[in-house]
């Protein structure tokens, strides 16, 4: 009988500022952030290892603490050894599980978490200065301004890009612009084909799509504009509800302002909540937790296949090659004291 290798890895870090949106980008008015305790539980099995297999690598997106969530208990269990690797990229963390010859023909992987997620709000538009000279204060801010494989700044993006902040003069103002235009343009809708991918000259021509749709639409016309901007993914966490199953990821996106820093954004739900839209321009709510941040991404160790488009969900390669035979299941359970978010 095997004995299940667990590996805990606690971190801590900071709590979130605490202002709420108001329905104007210069006049935010101070609340109590909302915040949330939960227990993720992330698993996932590789199943069917073929026979004579030499080598199965597993890679995991594992969350770290930021100024808006903090996790307080972090272990990873399965019956073959797990690393923590951050990839040299975007900073993620990632489980990193490497099998020679295994002897298993199924690997489970079971991570647990305890999160505390703040309300991340950065509104005071006030404070942000007009001048598009001024100093930025981040690192590799090129990169946020450069086309993923899925977010091309081609000719179309950039001549609409162009005609969206037509009129506007500030970055602040373009940002918003392109956030109206897409929350205006496009219908949330997971159902048709070429859907959830973040493509973002499908979500342009189908006007439709999920999440990952509506965000590749704003990055790719912000950075059309100069705008740097950055596409960050991870699980939601439902709001009305102290615990259950989770039936798949959820993504939201942040562009960066010179002198103010980055604003986080979420189209998508500002779509399917319209009493929500100004908030949601600069600001999250707490019924979420954020695993990766970037499109294209190369892991660590890297792996032998294409960059991933994204990185929520197991990635597992057999011998150098894709594996798909691998099955995933997401749970929550709110911790809070108040189990249940109240709504805004």
């Amino acid at each position: 009988m095997k004995i299940a290798r667990v590996t805990s890895l606690p971190i801590v870090l900071g709590a979130a500022a605490a202002f709420a949106f108001a329905g104007s980008p210069t006049a935010p008015v101070e609340s109590a952030p909302q915040a949330r305790t939960v227990e993720i539980t992330y698993s996932a099995q590789v199943n069917a290892i073929p026979a004579g297999s030499k080598r199965v690598e597993i890679w995991l997106p594992y969350p770290q603490s930021d100024d808006n969530q903090k996790i307080l208990k972090g272990k990873v269990s399965s019956p073959v050894p797990s690393k923590i690797l951050t990839d040299p990229q975007y900073g993620n963390k990632i489980v990193h599980i490497d099998v020679k010859n295994p002897e298993l023909t199924d690997i489970p992987i079971t991570m647990l978490f305890t999160i505390r997620r703040t309300e991340y709000v950065h509104n005071d538009f006030a404070a942000a200065p007009t001048d598009a000279s001024a100093a930025s204060s981040e690192a590799n801010l090129d990169r946020w301004l450069q086309p993923d494989r899925l977010v091309p700044l081609d000719k179309r993006i950039q001549e609409l890009s162009a005609t969206v902040v037509a009129g506007k003069s500030t970055d602040l103002e373009k940002a918003r612009a392109i956030y109206d235009y897409v929350i205006a343009n496009m219908t949330y809708d997971k159902t048709p084909a070429g859907c959830c991918n973040g493509d973002i000259i499908w979500a342009c021509d189908a006007k439709r799509g999920n999440c990952s749709d509506f965000h590749s639409l704003f990055i790719g016309l912000a950075r059309a504009a100069g705008i740097p901007a950055k596409f960050e993914i991870g699980l939601p966490v439902a709001a009305d509800k102290p615990s259950g199953e989770i039936g798949g990821y959820h993504c939201w996106a942040e562009f960066y302002l010179k002198g103010y820093g980055w604003v986080p954004i979420d189209a998508s739900e500002a779509w399917k909540d319209p009493a929500k839209k100004d908030f949601f321009f600069g600001a999250l709510d707490a019924n979420r937790v954020q695993f990766s941040v970037g499109r294209d991404l190369t892991l660590a160790t890297p792996q032998a296949g294409p960059p991933l488009n994204y990185f929520i969900y197991p990635y597992v390669e057999v011998d150098g090659k894709p594996f798909t035979h691998v099955t995933k299941k997401f749970a929550f359970k709110d911790l809070s004291a108040n189990p249940v978010a109240a709504p805004r």
